[in-house]
């Protein structure tokens, strides 16, 4: 996605006040990245999920109906991972996965996906999770060009449903600024910092004094420190 139009979406994404909001923002990137699904479900600490995503009604049904959470290899895979998946490296061998993917695809779910799994505060689990119909080298191509941008935005969903969870208690005034969230948060997801630099568009040396300041805040010995004192104290989601 263009840089302009990533910073457009994301900053609409910011001021999204509702459930709906962030429905209707899902078929917006949807159209952004020209693919056949966005999908963005959350549990909340208490166990109740909410979502929001641009799947055809009917699936969504019958995937509640056959309780296909229990056996769906994304869902599965993902919860034991913490990086991003690409669905080809998920086990679809066994009998109860080939007959999930073949109800999915029928459904217009897509053979390609990539899901984003993500951990917060209190036992808050997310997925963000984009999805198409095409051929292998076309999906690795697409994921090789957007896949940092598709990290950003899941994890900015994920801010914004944390805040619309309604079973939330609110949390205590955050010491961190929102650039030095952002860049313990991609310290925290294994980014170098030569990669976070260019993916918040600064230069090393002004990602320097984001991590710096943000280290002396936490009172952490060193950045390792520093991003594990921020994920302790919920001030960063990974």
């Amino acid at each position: 996605m263009q840089r302009s139009k990533l910073e457009t979406f994301l900053g609409t994404l910011e001021k999204a006040t509702s459930l709906d909001a962030l429905q209707q923002l899902t078929f917006a990137l949807k159209d952004l990245y020209h693919v056949d699904h966005v999908v963005y479900h959350w549990v909340s600490a208490d166990g109740e999920q909410y979502g929001a995503g641009t799947y055809d009604r009917l699936w969504v049904q019958r995937y509640i109906e056959k309780d296909y959470v229990r056996v769906d290899p994304v869902v599965v895979g993902c919860y034991q991972r913490f990086h991003p998946v690409d669905w080809k490296r998920l086990d679809w061998t066994t009998k109860t996965a080939k007959v999930f993917r073949e109800d999915a695809i029928a459904h217009g779910v897509g053979n390609q996906g990539l899901s984003v799994p993500i951990r917060g505060p209190s036992g808050q689990f997310a997925l963000f999770t984009i999805s198409h119909s095409c051929k292998d080298d076309e999906w690795t191509s697409f994921i090789e060009d957007n896949r940092r941008d598709i990290i950003l935005i899941a994890h900015y969903f994920n801010q914004k449903g944390l805040e619309l969870e309604k079973s939330r208690v609110p949390a205590p005034n955050q010491s961190l600024s929102p650039r030095e969230v952002d860049a313990m948060t991609f310290l925290a997801m294994g980014y170098s910092r030569a990669q976070v630099a260019d993916t918040l568009a600064i230069s090393e040396h002004t990602l320097r004094v984001y991590i710096e300041s943000a280290r002396h805040k936490l009172g952490a010995l060193n950045t390792t420190h520093a991003v594990a004192r921020a994920m302790n104290r919920g001030l960063i989601v990974v």
